[in-house]
Parts: C-alpha cells; sequence; structure tokens
C-alpha cells in the first residue's frame, strides 16, 4: 500500500455525531440525515466510505459544512476561543435509520 493510503487508513474520518435541536429534526424526517463531526481534511467521498464501513448503510448524499473559530468573552476580561470544526450532514434513503 502506498503512503499515501496508510496514512488515510489510520486518519479517523468520523470523530463523533452532534446532537442538537436540528440534528434531532433531521433524523425525524420521512429520509433521516445525522450531523457529524468529521476531520478537516476530510472529503465526501472518505466520509461516505466511513459511514458506510462504521453503520453498513449506503448515504444518499452529504453535505460538508465549514464553521469557523472564533473567540468568546468570559467572565471578566479573559478570552477564550471555540475551536474550528467541519461537519458533514449524511443523507439515508427513506426509511432507514441508524443508531447513534
Amino acid at each position: 500500500m502506498s503512503k499515501q493510503g496508510n496514512q488515510l487508513k489510520n486518519k479517523v474520518i468520523l470523530k463523533k455525531p452532534l446532537i442538537t435541536e436540528k440534528a434531532t429534526s433531521l433524523q425525524t424526517r420521512k429520509a433521516p440525515a445525522y450531523i457529524f463531526a468529521v476531520d478537516k481534511s476530510a472529503t465526501k467521498e472518505e466520509v461516505k466510505k466511513a459511514f458506510k464501513a462504521k453503520y453498513q448503510k449506503d448515504s444518499v448524499k452529504v453535505n460538508m459544512i465549514n464553521i469557523s473559530g472564533r473567540q468568546v468573552l468570559k467572565r471578566g476580561k479573559k478570552k477564550s476561543s471555540k475551536p474550528a470544526v467541519r461537519k458533514a450532514i449524511i443523507f439515508l434513503k427513506a426509511g432507514e435509520k441508524i443508531e447513534t
């Protein structure tokens, strides 16, 4: 296997499922969609392959969203920062569900 192939094999593509109000409402639709935090360098094809390997379900399509990091003000003068995140919205066929 090539050097690049070994790097992809060892890289964690799907980091964690994101559970929010919007994500929950997307899961209850007729054709459900699930939102995951993914690696910043992951492509749509890599996300599809990783999803199929983990959940044994085919995805209809994948949308990617980049959320930039920002600074937030904590109490007083202390500043903190929120990290940049890349999200993937994975759409499934009608009637299919997964356990997250």
